[in-house]
């Protein structure tokens, strides 16, 4: 059960940052002020295999200004991302800066409907999901988020 916590903490990290990777047009400033707030995911799949309940219940996300902090139980993940809304699917890069993902990359597409969000997480970093779609024996990781209420 930790180390599965462990790797979801490490999803959601990715998940979260993003490198920026077109300038700044009315779209992407609309969606990088639409993806600020707090979120709680309510569902999740790593590898094709559905996140237990329990598990997702833990984890918070905060995004703000192209940084995000992931809690999932115990220390912050945090980092950067950006965001691509020319590429269809739009397209996120996460990039950990301090805790279990400093360092790291995670190329991710996502989409964003109302307080509704779903991002899809390549946690090997190899690629660019083209897809919101887990598949056994990968590391993509696909989750929704629902917006906190304040």
């Amino acid at each position: 059960m930790k180390q599965l916590f462990c790797t979801l903490c490490a999803a959601l990290s990715i998940v979260l940052t993003a490198s920026a990777a077109a300038p700044a047009t009315p779209a992407t400033t609309a969606d990088a002020k639409a993806l600020e707030g707090d979120w709680n995911p309510v569902k999740g799949e790593l590898g094709g295999k559905p996140m237990a309940e329990q598990v997702l219940k833990a984890i918070t996300l905060h995004m703000e200004k192209g940084n995000y902090e992931v809690f999932a139980g115990g220390a912050p993940d945090r980092g950067t991302y950006s965001i691509d809304t020319t590429t269809k699917p739009k397209s996120m890069t996460v990039v950990g800066t301090l805790g279990p993902n400093q360092g790291k990359t995670f190329p991710a597409i996502y989409e964003l409907n109302g307080d509704s969000l779903r991002i899809c997480y390549d946690l090997s970093g190899a690629k660019r999901p083209t897809e919101f779609k887990s598949l056994a024996g990968t590391k993509l990781y696909l989750v929704t988020y629902q917006r906190k209420k304040q």
